[in-house]
């Protein structure tokens, strides 16, 4: 995924810029970056943060720079930010995003070109970020370039850039699907996509960014909008469920209260006989306590999660290195378990592998019964427009796994999709409970999107559910529906 911050001060931003962008480490751990502009220009810097954390390997960095206006950046797909000299001068950049059109961008820039451009690569893939600044680049201004790449690139692009006289630009995604949250504090105003930040760092809220809003932060408190947001907005409603930190704001609902109203929806549509609500750690705790205040039972932790290694098992680079991730992680207290009936509430079921092993674990440990309530409804649509899930294939996924047994060569089939995404259809019934049966669960239930819209508390035109419904509300006419081929590359 990725999260980045930048920030302007009338004097130094680097001890602001530094915790800010730290503030974002739950969402990778693949490499991080800062860079400040100087008096003799910018300085840079980018690590490797895979088996260490951003703060541990930037704590010396940061005593070598300084300056007034800087970006930092925890990115999951290239190195970040990048420095980059241009007709336009010279700027730094930072993105959030994924370019699922990125081959057609790419032979574009090279016909229009020629030998004069050049890309690194990573592992083999051109950069998504320089991909941004070739785009940037093709303008006559900062304002133009930023404004094409918002609508050349399907799937999403928010970004910072810092430019050589000293402005701080923010663009959010075009259709907002990753939030940008401004705070000010006396002489200084910092961007970031994790507004839990602010608190601790002096900053008040002043407001999110709208979808498609490219506005410049000033160190006088100032947010100047140099392109006016659209009305239309898809954001991502996995940062409530899942990947999002408690303690943030996305477009004025919190994290942890939208978590506490999924649980509590949970326990009013599924209700069971249970001693205690439990949730798997870190995100489906909160659910929990939700669950366990709606349903008028006790709360118990009898999974822990070691936390100074790998926070998420999402994180590592490779599958096996995740579920070894994962199955290490959480440590279980047989006292809280044993002749005990639970109710488990966790984020949501990818592959179910994880689920099923600690279901092995728990009835190991003497554990009557394991009932299981997702805050998410099935996933039967992977990701198309964040750089969120690392599923190779659709088939990835176990509902889809599911619906290929059962429907043959019409798995694919849009109609037939829509029949396993119903929660009321006979078919939707038939795979909740193969996968109850799959992971040996007590029971199994999975929150409606109508519960998780309400517990979000947007528009449901304005939050994207295409993960659980295949329907994008951004899109319209033809292509309301996203499809694996469609012609228009899955984005816009």
């Amino acid at each position: 995924m990725g999260g980045f911050c930048g920030v302007i001060a009338k004097d130094d931003c680097v001890t602001d810029l530094f915790f800010g962008t730290d503030y974002h480490s739950h969402l990778g751990t693949h490499r991080g970056g800062m860079a400040v502009l100087g008096e003799s220009g910018f300085k840079r810097s980018i690590h490797n943060i895979q088996n260490a954390q951003f703060r541990s390997k930037f704590e010396r960095d940061v005593t070598q720079f300084a300056g007034p206006v800087g970006i930092g950046c925890i990115s999951d797909t290239d190195p970040q930010p990048l420095v980059m000299v241009s007709k336009l001068g010279t700027f730094a950049l930072v993105t959030v995003g994924i370019i699922n059109n990125q081959k057609e961008i790419v032979d574009e820039l090279f016909r229009a070109n020629g030998t004069q451009l050049q890309f690194s690569t990573t592992s083999g893939m051109v950069g998504v970020t320089e991909i941004v600044s070739a785009l940037i680049a093709t303008k006559d201004t900062l304002l133009e370039g930023i404004r094409y790449v918002q609508e050349r690139v399907k799937g999403s692009m928010s970004l910072l850039v810092v430019t050589e006289d000293g402005r701080l630009i923010c663009a959010r995604d075009k259709w907002g699907r990753t939030p940008i949250v401004v705070g000010k504090k006396d002489g200084s105003m910092i961007a970031l996509m994790e507004s839990c930040a602010l608190p601790n760092l002096g900053y008040t809220h002043v407001r999110d960014l709208g979808p498609c809003e490219i506005a410049e932060l000033t160190a006088d408190g100032e947010v100047k909008t140099l392109s006016a947001p659209q009305k239309k907005m898809a954001i991502c409603s996995f940062l409530w469920v899942y990947y999002g930190y408690p303690a943030s704001y996305y477009e004025g609902r919190n994290v942890e209260m939208v978590r506490y109203r999924c649980g509590s929806a949970l326990a009013k549509r599924n209700p069971t006989d249970i001693d205690a609500a439990c949730g798997i750690p870190d995100s489906g705790t909160s659910h929990a306590l939700g669950y366990a205040q709606e349903a008028g039972v006790k709360f118990a932790r009898p999974f822990v999660k070691y936390t100074p290694t790998w926070a998420r098992s999402f994180m590592p680079q490779e599958q096996k290195q995740r579920e070894h991730v994962a199955s290490m992680k959480l440590i279980p207290i047989e006292g809280l378990i044993k002749d005990r009936r639970l109710a488990f509430c966790d984020d949501s079921i990818v592959r179910g592998t994880q689920l099923s092993k600690q279901a092995a674990k728990l009835y190991s440990l003497g554990c009557k019964e394991m009932h299981v309530r997702i805050a998410c409804p099935p996933l039967v649509y992977p990701c198309q427009f964040l750089n969120f899930s690392r599923s190779k294939s659709v088939y990835d996924l176990i509902t889809r796994r599911y619906i290929r047994g059962h429907e043959g060569e019409n798995c694919e089939n849009p109609e037939v999709l829509e029949k396993y995404s119903n929660p009321d259809t006979p078919e939707y019934a038939r795979m909740v409970e193969y996968i109850r049966e799959k992971l040996n669960l007590t029971s199994l239930a999975f929150q409606r999107v109508d519960d998780l819209i309400q517990a979000i508390g947007l528009p449901e035109d304005q939050v994207c559910t295409y993960c659980w419904t295949g329907k994008d509300h951004a899109l319209t006419g033809d292509c309301a529906h996203v499809c694996s081929s469609c012609p228009h590359a899955c984005g816009q």
